[in-house]
């Protein structure tokens, strides 16, 4: 056990394997395939939390001049004698990420571009006192890393030109062309967009890559990676060497993620093979080009959980490292033929819809088909099949996926209820008040207007939970009451207890009869309630009247019957 190295949560940089003896899942044939098959200019697009970085490091630290080349020993790449011979450290390199280009205002963004490019110029010391530079070339070295009370100053003209005029003056130096790397470069625009600054950071980034790729001489080849393939329109205009490779293409398939290969190898590692089939489950799926690929963050989180303690539940790790207002922007356009949509999504089943792979970020949730989009290349939504036409058939990819969605739905659907207070507040007074005629016809109205569980091949007590959830969400509106969820009372656990203000107490349990026999369901439910003594809870904590309620779902229908 003391042998095995330790799993690289979180690592980006390729040089903390070796210094530190991360398991590394060998994705070096890509230097390989980039060589033999990349373009000019090379965009990569791949959802987060797929490797993009780490390869982006790979990159740099394969082809930099003065590389380590140990780093590479017993690797794939090793065995390209000849590739290595001509490429292995032969290149000046810039590696930039963008990732934490934002800022609430545009010139506050535009100061953490500075920041980054400078703070890249600053590796490269050594041109200060370059015998190849001229003085004019310099001093404009000094203005891309000249720093005032800890902030780069270049100006904007520099700014514009900054990538351009870095691989110049390394070209000077060196006498060889640059390679240029540029990772996540959709986040100054993403975030942009979220703060209302979009059209200004547009022309930004277009003038700063127009003249660093377009423009650009002293370029040897450039690699950026994103999550979206923004519109050449939008900030490539006049680029028309842009060799891109999204999730579509049958480019690079293997390279970011994990195959099923090198999953059953790694827990083979560290002796875990008993968790493959709920890994598979849980966090394989996406399909890139014809590949079926693991998420690899995923993968690695429910390792680490697993090694301390091998029963443990798969997590919603990829889901829980971002936002996901995508999906919810997702769910609050919805029409009713959308929400039928998404209900055949959660049952395992597939949808054709006409994708875009071109846009900006002001069209993405103009339309609902730009959303769809947009899902599908940001990993929520994988394809099924090839394209055509531009049309493809779309599916949930795994079980983490779908889970996120149905969180989603329940907090849309608390969300969307409680807006409309009149018509919350009455539905809640009728528990107290024993009227189950009103809760059934709100409870069917809501329902309709919801987005159901439908899977056959979802467990029953699973299709309870989610309507239990959704049931749960609405009682919650009234604030003043004590609203317990599988509370224990009784000999058991019950669904639902409600303790009021005025000392009623109400019980409920939730039933989904498989038949679609909703009365019989209802039965059921009052008969557990009586049966494990469920308002023994209420009785204890003072309640003056108990209220009891059987209620049966089935899809998009519900029966709500009180005792007697």
């Amino acid at each position: 056990m003391a042998s095995r190295k330790k799993l690289p949560i979180g690592i980006e940089d390729f040089g903390d394997f070796a210094a530190d003896h991360f398991y590394y899942v060998d994705k070096t044939s890509l230097i390989r395939d980039l060589i033999q098959n990349g373009g000019k200019v090379n965009l990569i697009t791949r959802p987060r939390r797929f490797g993009k970085s780490l390869n982006m490091s790979m990159l740099k630290y394969f082809f930099e001049i003065g590389c380590d080349k140990e780093l590479f020993e017993g690797l794939q790449i090793a065995e390209e004698k000849e590739l290595c011979k001509l490429y292995m450290g032969q290149f000046p390199v810039i590696s930039i990420t963008l990732k934490g280009v934002e800022g609430l205002n545009f010139a506050s963004a535009a100061d953490a571009m500075r920041n980054v490019i400078g703070t890249e110029a600053d590796r490269f010391a050594f041109l200060r006192n370059s015998n190849q530079l001229s003085e004019n070339e310099k001093e404009k070295y000094r203005g891309l890393t000249d720093m005032s009370k800890g902030c780069y100053t270049m100006n904007d003209t520099l700014l514009l030109t900054s990538l351009q005029t870095l691989s110049m003056l390394l070209y000077r130096h060196f006498g060889r062309k640059v390679i240029l790397l540029i990772d996540e470069y959709d986040v100054p625009l993403d975030k942009a967009f979220q703060y209302g600054y979009y059209e200004e950071m547009t022309a930004l980034v277009r003038s700063l890559l127009g003249n660093g790729l377009k423009t650009n001489e002293y370029l040897q080849f450039a690699v950026l990676t994103g999550c979206l393939r923004i519109s050449k329109e939008s900030i490539f205009t006049g680029l028309n060497n842009l060799n891109v490779m999204s999730v579509a293409d049958e480019y690079f398939e293997e390279y970011f993620g994990f195959t099923d290969e090198e999953v059953k190898e790694l827990l083979s590692c560290y002796n875990l093979e008993f968790a493959y089939k709920t890994m598979k489950q849980w966090y394989d799926g996406y399909c890139f080009g014809n590949r079926y690929i693991y998420c690899p963050w995923d993968v690695m989180k429910y390792c680490q959980a697993l090694l301390k303690n091998r029963n443990a539940m798969p997590g919603n790790y990829w889901t829980n490292t971002s936002g996901n207002a995508m999906v919810r922007r997702f769910i609050d356009k919805a029409n009713q033929q959308t929400r039928n949509e998404i209900e055949q999504l959660i049952a395992g089943q597939s949808i054709t819809k006409v994708i875009n792979m071109e846009l900006t970020y002001n069209e993405l949730d103009t339309t609902i088909d730009n959303l769809w989009s947009v899902l599908y290349m940001t990993g929520y939504l994988t394809k099924q099949g090839s394209m055509e036409n531009n049309t493809l058939r779309l599916a949930i990819p795994n079980r983490e996926i779908r889970e996120l969605f149905i969180l989603q739905i329940r907090e849309w659907f608390r969300d969307t209820t409680h807006s409309d207070a009149l018509r919350i507040k009455k539905f809640c007074t009728a528990f107290p008040e024993n009227n189950a005629e009103l809760i059934e016809e709100m409870l069917n109205y809501y329902l309709w207007k919801s987005i159901s569980i439908r899977d056959t091949a979802v467990q029953k007590d699973k299709k309870e939970n989610f309507y239990h959830g959704l049931l749960l969400g609405l009682l919650q509106y009234e604030e003043s009451w004590l609203v317990k969820s599988n509370a224990e009372s009784g000999e058991g656990y019950s669904d639902i207890l409600i303790e009021t203000q005025e000392r009623i107490g109400v019980v409920i349990e939730v039933k989904y009869p498989e038949d679609g026999n909703l009365e019989t369901g209802c039965l059921a439910a009052l008969e557990q309630i009586e049966q494990k003594g469920y308002a023994a809870r209420l009785e204890e904590d003072g309640m003056k009247q108990i209220v009891k309620y059987g209620i049966a779902f089935y899809k998009k229908n519900c029966q709500v019957m009180a005792a007697e």
